[in-house]
């Protein structure tokens, strides 16, 4: 928890200092700002390591908020709010909210969820420093171009690579089409979101079978996520 820097973005000013004094007496660096905008240039300023975001927020709400962190960041993101429809809690995660807290919460179990959620962020950015994801039956390698399928080589195109090394690499979180062409193949690029559909159709017939751990998603309406499913 040493310089570990919690960012809390709510429009109530006691909830913030509330969560303020209890996660600086657990040893967190905790700033709070009141509304969404100011959220969003807080964050890029703070580089805070956890965002505790609510969802009725002035200016900007949570999910806007939460959409455009997810653009420039893979920081965790715990939703916390009044809000306790199960519709709000998917569109939450689907934007990349790592968890969901539904407000009355309890410190303990907030406190227990925020340190679970760092574990897992931990673990997977460790994974990751020599830029290869895991998971079951599956090893994606950016350095060697190289993809193992139950510990088999595939051939496999470099920008197909590419594309599910990025969806895996921030699992569990839904990208557009337009924020995968961004990410994968760049701000030059002149090509339609068309693009995206025929290489994920490609890398689901390359995957169709290997794993009932994990998926690569449609999420109707929205894009793309690689899901490790429970």
């Amino acid at each position: 928890m040493l310089d570990t820097k919690i960012l809390v973005v709510d429009d109530d000013a006691n909830i913030c200092d509330m969560l303020k004094l209890y996660f600086e007496n657990e040893g967190y660096d905790v700033k709070t700002v009141n509304d969404g905008v100011e959220g969003v240039n807080f964050f890029k300023m703070f580089e805070p390591d956890l965002v505790l975001l609510d969802i009725m927020l002035p200016k900007k709400d949570g999910y806007q908020v939460c959409r455009e962190i997810r653009e420039v960041s893979s920081k965790p993101i715990i939703m916390v709010t009044a809000k306790g429809e199960i519709i709000d809690k998917v569109l939450g995660l689907e934007l990349g909210a790592d968890d969901f807290v539904v407000k009355p919460f309890d410190m303990k179990e907030l406190s227990s969820r925020i340190k679970a959620v760092l574990r897992r962020y931990q673990a997977h950015t460790k994974q990751n420093d020599d830029e290869v994801v895991k998971f079951d039956n599956i090893e994606i390698s950016l350095q060697k171009y190289e993809l193992k399928l139950r510990g088999k080589s595939i051939d496999i195109p470099p920008k197909e690579l590419e594309l599910l090394y990025f969806l895996a690499s921030n699992y569990n979180r839904v990208f557009t089409r337009d924020q995968l062409l961004d990410k994968v193949w760049g701000f030059d690029y002149l090509g339609d979101s068309r693009t995206v559909d025929v290489h994920v159709k490609r890398l689901r017939e390359k995957l169709e079978g290997v794993s009932d751990k994990w998926i690569l998603k449609t999420v109707w309406g929205v894009g793309y996520k690689f899901e490790l499913l429970s």
